[in-house]
């Protein structure tokens, strides 16, 4: 497995961070390659991505889910494997850093080539930095699910 680590500072108070990140039907405004993701239960998703002219398809359930603090999953079927965790940190009232862990297993040659050039790391860091684009310009949330898992 691969591990992928990268966090970012956003302008935003860490519950406005939070409850978008919730809004993952919302993921396709600001992650590269994602062309859709349905909320199938409150904790399952299925998601349908383009990345370097692969399509796949997954789905991927949410084991963890802590207002204001983390959102961990894994993936339970379909192409893709990996699970993760993204944590929300205060750092003031109108400030917070979001953090990504990531564990993923390429699949395939293409894949394996991909994560050796660093390709997964700087897609996760350019997912984070328009993640924030989009959250600082918003200024609010588009929604947000406050239940915990």
């Amino acid at each position: 497995m691969a591990q992928v680590e990268e966090s970012i500072e956003v302008a935003v108070p860490v519950t406005t961070a939070y409850n978008q990140w919730t809004q993952f039907e919302d993921f396709p405004r600001f992650m590269d390659g994602v062309e859709r993701i349905e909320q199938r239960t409150p904790t399952l998703t299925h998601w349908v991505t383009e990345i370097g002219g692969t399509r796949r398809e997954f789905d991927a359930r949410i084991t963890e889910q802590i207002p204001d603090e983390r959102v961990a999953w894994t993936t339970v079927e379909g192409e893709v494997r990996q699970s993760g965790v993204v944590t929300f940190h205060r750092l003031d009232d109108d400030h917070s850093k979001v953090m990504l862990q990531l564990e993923h297993d390429p699949q395939g040659l293409a894949d394996s080539v991909g994560d050796k050039l660093g390709f997964v790391t700087r897609k996760a860091k350019g997912d984070l930095q328009r993640f924030r684009d989009f959250i600082e310009k918003r200024g609010s949330e588009t929604g947000g699910w406050r239940g915990k898992v």
